[in-house]
């Protein structure tokens, strides 16, 4: 999610690193703070791998990272084919869907929005009883019945809209 979010941002434009944390932490801040002692690593990690360009300013204070030409291959190639774990994990599909739409083929999007309703047809729970899960009528304690209730609605949203956005790229794609 943090390089992801790395890329995305610097996708935008060229920036100070603690302007990049300062938007990375209000985009995904009230899940996951962003620290220096996680940020920074990533930076590099992503430098090395010539994807993200760092270069001090006059005076030698801040430095300015920027994408390179790899970098944003990369940001493309990851909202193309997004891992597993960022369609299946909610906290991580909104990221991804912060920088969905850099992708600039509407059938790429479609693809991306597909597999995460499908990910719905999949039983899920966050308690199961001999493998099988767990519905909330099922559930003597108040605060799970309660849990289950929350992610049910959560659930029913997403896909509401991932219905909607889907027939508009569906019409998109048909119409080119």
């Amino acid at each position: 999610m943090l390089e992801l979010s790395i890329l995305g941002f610097l996708y935008e434009e060229p920036m100070h690193a603690y302007e990049l944390r300062s938007r990375i932490s209000g985009l995904s801040g009230h899940i996951r703070p962003v620290s220096d002692g996680a940020l920074y690593p990533a930076v590099d990690r992503l430098r090395k791998a010539g994807f993200v360009d760092k270069r001090e300013e006059p005076g030698g204070k801040r430095q300015m990272l920027s994408l390179t030409g790899a970098g944003q291959e990369d940001l493309l190639r990851r909202l193309r084919d997004p891992a597993e774990l960022e369609i299946t994990d909610r906290d991580s599909f909104l990221i991804l869907l912060a920088f969905l739409g850099y992708l600039p083929d509407p059938a790429d999007q479609l693809r991306v929005l597909r597999r995460r309703l499908a990910f719905y047809d999949q039983p899920a729970s966050y308690f199961y009883d001999r493998g099988r899960p767990m519905r909330s009528a099922e559930m003597t304690d108040r605060f799970r019945r309660g849990m289950l209730a929350i992610a049910a609605a959560t659930k029913r949203a997403d896909m509401e809209w991932l219905r909607a956005e889907i027939a508009d790229l569906e019409a998109l794609v048909a119409a080119q």
